[in-house]
């Protein structure tokens, strides 16, 4: 190797310890960056251009994409954290219809934007794939590539009025009340039921006591004061089941309303101007699902009724599969999406591209998204953050040791200069 040649090499040298500055600048920068993950520049030897058979060194960007960070808890309902392997995908618009705008990332701090869309800190929207409210599945979807995802949507969520179909009442009676002459005054009990248009309505029972021991007549009216009819209800005195209903019988029907022998009471009320059936359920005779005679105080019936008014989203909470849970005003729990995990045969093969995020390129291998908490994915933890996988101690220790190497290929390039002044002097 001539004097050119070690200035050569020495240049090379220079220029890889550079870039090597260059990512440990950058991995400072990002010390507090939520799932930043540390870069690196690796030395290789290479040929230099023009020196003849002389090796120099060059530096090749890297990043150690599949190490994890710590989890530290932020309390915020919508910050996720991976706990293991995986990436939540982001889109660079929502619902953006270009499968080459979605991304992987580890930086799951969300937030609402004004539309009501989770979006992080790059303004990348989270991607998951929506839930049927009715089974809580996402149905038939294919894992291999972005195109059934939505961005997840959570402000001003509401669910529609649902009208009441069915209802059951439980409850004692007093059995002490029948069998008298002249017998007392009914017991009353209120049902509320939903309309189709969600008005809430009331449907009174009133239970009569007769002469008779063990007897009861049952009459039903709605709201508006109309009767819709009158069952008689018998109990029984001993037996297996004593005090458990024994008989239904229908006295009369001012608007069809009919019992069955299992004590299924249908009727129709008219709700908004249209027919509204119900099915209410007393219990099967022979048992205490239902209605109860025996000796005591009038017991506060207790009612169970589906249907519901339009109802307004109260919050959301996020399990560790992944399933971002909505309950509403009204109580009830439904699963709105589930956020998957990307994974690839090939993690440290993911291209970084702004805002923390990587781009599944070849080198990363094949693309599956996953369920949280299956196969070799992580679980999701909500209300956390991954840390940063910077460590600025090793970066500062690393950063004294590239220094001195740069250092010393200058001092190569300032003696190779000092040699041909010595050979240009040769002449004088």
């Amino acid at each position: 190797m001539g004097i050119s040649g070690a200035m050569s090499t020495a240049v090379s040298g220079l220029m890889a310890n550079a870039t090597s500055v260059a990512r440990i600048s950058e991995n400072i920068a990002n010390a507090n960056t939520v799932g930043y993950k540390r870069t690196f520049a690796d030395m290789v030897t290479q040929s230099v251009p023009g020196a003849g058979a002389v090796s120099g060194v060059k530096a090749v960007n890297g990043s150690d994409i599949s190490s994890s960070g710590m989890i530290n808890p932020t309390g915020s309902p919508y910050d996720m954290a991976v706990s293991g392997s995986g990436f939540f995908v982001v889109s660079k618009n929502p619902d953006d219809p270009l499968l080459s705008n979605y991304f992987l990332t580890r930086a799951g701090g969300f937030k609402q934007d004004e539309n009501g869309y989770l979006v992080n800190s790059a303004g990348y929207y989270l991607a998951a794939y929506e839930l049927d409210p009715q089974t809580g599945i996402a149905g038939p979807v294919d894992r291999s590539g972005f195109g059934g995802l939505k961005s997840v949507r959570i402000g001003d969520l509401q669910l529609p009025a649902e009208p009441t179909t069915e209802a059951s009442v439980s409850g004692n009676l007093p059995a002490q009340e029948t069998g008298v002459t002249p017998p007392g005054a009914p017991f009353l009990s209120s049902m509320e039921f939903y309309t189709q248009l969600g008005r809430n309505e009331k449907m009174t029972l009133s239970w009569q006591p007769t002469t008779t021991q063990n007897a009861w007549d049952l009459t039903i009216t709605d709201s508006t004061g109309r009767t819709h009819g009158v069952i008689n209800v018998t109990f029984q005195n001993a037996g297996a089941t004593p005090g458990a209903p024994e008989s239904y019988t229908l006295v009369s029907s001012g608007t069809g309303m009919t019992v069955s022998p299992d004590g299924e009471i249908s009727l129709t009320v008219n709700a908004n101007g249209d027919d509204l059936p119900i099915t209410l359920s007393l219990g099967k005779p022979g048992t205490y699902s239902g209605v109860q005679q025996f000796v005591g105080d009038f017991t506060p019936q207790k009612f169970k009724a589906d249907g519901s008014g339009q109802t307004m989203l109260a919050r959301t909470e996020t399990d560790q599969q992944g399933t971002i849970w909505g309950v509403f005003e009204d109580g009830r729990r439904i699963g709105l999406y589930e956020v998957p995990l990307a994974q690839v045969t090939n993690p440290d093969g993911l291209t970084l591209i702004d805002g923390n995020a990587y781009q599944a390129g070849r080198g990363a291998g094949d693309l599956m998204l996953g369920t949280a908490g299956s196969g070799k994915n992580g679980v999701i933890l909500a209300g956390a953050l991954e840390s940063s996988t910077v460590e600025v101690a090793t970066e500062l220790t690393d950063l004294i040791r590239i220094q001195r190497a740069y250092s010393s290929n200058a001092k190569i390039i300032t003696a190779a200069d000092e040699m041909l002044q010595e050979i240009n002097s040769l002449k004088r």
